[in-house]
């Protein structure tokens, strides 16, 4: 059985159909949940060897580019993919998004702030773990938990 989905754009809105046409979702554009710009993405890996976890992604053709192992963290980057291995920092793995960087954590032009990105999210009805201080610029961060229990940062450095 197929499934198709339909959207329909307009200038004000997008309107979700689902198949059967019992369920129409709009979204309004004014709400500016669909131009976050999250920046570069990396899974951060907790893990328990650092020198084993680098010689395996090593192998995988990962490379690094950041940290260092008196620091107990990698930047390992393959690509455009990135995984940050972190030993004894934090318990399981999160996805972290890098406003305001590219995957070579080089500065892009055009990103959305984390404090905009986290009164967005607030505004949604998404509870956060912790905040950034929306007073601050600069450097700030925040973590969220998705549905399923998996954690994701928010980590602006610039």
């Amino acid at each position: 059985m197929k499934t198709l989905f339909m959207i329909i754009t307009c200038t004000l809105s997008s309107v979700f159909i689902n198949p059967d046409w019992t369920r129409i979702e709009i979204y309004s554009s004014s709400k500016n949940i669909n131009k976050m710009e999250l920046g570069a993405f990396s899974n951060s890996l907790s893990v328990k060897d650092l020198e084993a976890s680098k010689v395996f992604y090593e192998k995988l053709g990962f490379s690094q580019m950041g940290g260092s192992m008196e620091q107990n963290y990698l930047i390992m980057k393959n690509g455009n993919a990135l995984i940050g291995l972190f030993q004894g920092m934090f318990e399981g793995n999160i996805m972290t998004f890098n406003p305001g960087w590219d995957e070579s954590a080089q500065n892009v032009e055009s990103f959305t702030d984390v404090r905009d990105i986290q009164k967005t999210l607030k505004e949604g009805g998404v509870a956060l773990m912790n905040e950034a201080d929306e007073t601050s610029t600069g450097p700030a961060s925040f973590m969220v938990q998705d549905p399923d229990g998996n954690i994701i940062l928010i980590d602006q450095h610039r």
